[in-house]
C-alpha cells in the first residue's frame, strides 16, 4: 500500500502521526511528509486509521495496482 499526501491540503494538524506513528511522519513544521512512502508490512489498518483522522482528507491510500483503498 502506498501513501499519497496532498501537501496543498495538509494543514499540519498532525493527527495522522498521532493516531498511527509507525506509518506517518512529520516534517519540522508538523506537516505530514509520508507522501510516496510504502506502508510498512502489517501496518495497513494503522495507515487507514491515521488517514481517516485527517480533517482535510489530505491522505489517500493506494494498493499495489494503483487503485484507491479505504
Amino acid at each position: 500500500m502506498k501513501i499519497k499526501v496532498d501537501r496543498k491540503v495538509c494543514a499540519g494538524h498532525a493527527l495522522c502521526a498521532a493516531k498511527a506513528p509507525d506509518v506517518y511522519t512529520l516534517d519540522d513544521d508538523g506537516y505530514c511528509n509520508s507522501d510516496g512512502q510504502t506502508v510498512p508490512a502489517g501496518k495497513d489498518e494503522q495507515a487507514r486509521f491515521g488517514a481517516a483522522y485527517c480533517p482535510e482528507r489530505a491522505i489517500t491510500l493506494f494498493d499495489e495496482s494503483g487503485k484507491e483503498v479505504r
